[in-house]
């Protein structure tokens, strides 16, 4: 049964699939049931459906960590949501466009596609399952292996790309590229691919609107880029700092290229001239952040200018440093990958307001 607390129903006039559904000639009913119809079917596959997740007081963090007693920090735990992650909001928002789109009348997409090593393969899984679609996700040859199992558990067909000689950037995305020029339907959480990846994204940053109504900074760990675009979309007042990790950080490289006069439409024309694959092997234990091009970068920047933040790069040390404090100081079972956001507070030592962090992943 939906959660009467499901985020997708609740916010449902605010989501663009919505209003695609309404635009076509679907009721408001008609809407919601197709929501709880997939909803109940992920939580078949998942144990559990979609419902608001918690924010917690993260005064102990921020004593831990040193900062000034003028900063209100929360914590916005995505640790329990469906697949461990704020992925699967994505693609339950990418699964409603879908879905609205067929009964509308477009063709079923019966064979889905997605490159991924982590949490969005995990996601991508179980919301795959849940629409009984093909889906086939390219991995990298370090995939972890409880994921890759995992992923079969779920009826996914995993393809392993180790890298071509001469060729840049992720072999894994580059094989999903080619799988979807030939005829599979993208359902991945980048914009670039997937547009509809921000819709089910924002969910997240309404929720902490609503639950720190004075938020004031956002400190987002950053990948590909949907996470930050989507939550700073839905929290538009807070001043936004992306965060990448020292050992991968191809969007501060882009902001600096940019700067001073930051013409975004000039970047959107010209992007090879701004984004390109990292040169050097990415590293980080914040392994899911390690997208070696910040594929939503244009928007992402777009907002971050328009919130008056900027990019920070955070050495290693301080990625293992908000592991550890974020590990000792709370209950949240959460991953390097799912605190990097908090490291670039701890690195970034703003002075005060109120701040607010996204626990992202589990540590599986």
């Amino acid at each position: 049964m939906t959660s009467p607390t499901n985020p997708f129903i609740h916010y449902r006039r605010r989501l663009d699939c919505y209003a695609k559904a309404i635009d076509g000639g679907l009721s408001d009913a008609q809407f919601v049931d197709l929501v709880s119809d997939l909803d109940t079917s992920v939580a078949a596959v998942e144990g559990r459906g979609f419902t608001v997740t918690p924010v917690i007081d993260g005064s102990a963090v921020a004593r831990g960590a040193g900062l000034d007693d003028g900063i209100g920090l929360w914590i916005k735990d995505e640790t329990g949501n469906v697949s461990g992650s704020h992925k699967a909001r994505h693609l339950f928002g990418v699964a409603l466009h879908l879905l609205v789109e067929e009964r509308l009348g477009a063709p079923r997409a019966d064979r889905l596609a997605i490159a991924s090593c982590g949490n969005a393969a995990m996601a991508a899984g179980v919301i795959a399952a849940a629409l009984k679609r093909e889906l086939q996700v390219f991995v990298p040859t370090w995939a972890d292996q409880p994921v890759v199992e995992r992923l079969f558990e779920l009826g996914a067909v995993v393809t392993t790309c180790p890298r071509r000689e001469g060729e840049a950037g992720d072999p894994a995305y580059l094989r999903y590229r080619e799988a979807a020029a030939s005829g599979m339907r993208p359902f991945t959480v980048q914009g670039t691919d997937t547009p509809t990846t921000f819709d089910g994204g924002r969910t997240l940053g309404w929720e902490l609107a609503d639950q720190v109504p004075e938020v004031g900074v956002l400190y987002i760990q950053v990948g590909g880029g949907a996470l930050a675009t989507s939550v700073s979309r839905a929290v538009p007042t807070a001043r936004l700092y992306p965060v990448q990790a020292q050992g991968c950080a191809p969007l501060r490289r882009a902001w600096d290229r940019l700067a001073p006069s930051f013409d975004l439409e000039a970047a959107a024309d010209h992007p090879d001239d701004f984004m390109w694959p990292w040169e050097k092997e990415p590293t980080s234990a914040a392994t899911g952040i390690l997208d070696d091009v910040t594929y939503d970068w244009v928007p992402l920047l777009r907002r971050t200018l328009d919130s008056g933040g900027e990019p920070l790069v955070v050495p290693e040390t301080r990625i293992l440093e908000a592991h550890r404090l974020a590990r000792s100081h709370t209950s949240i079972p959460v991953s390097a990958t799912g605190t990097a956001g908090l490291a670039g507070l701890i690195h970034h030592r703003p002075s005060g307001g109120t701040v607010a962090v996204l626990f992202t992943g589990v540590e599986r």
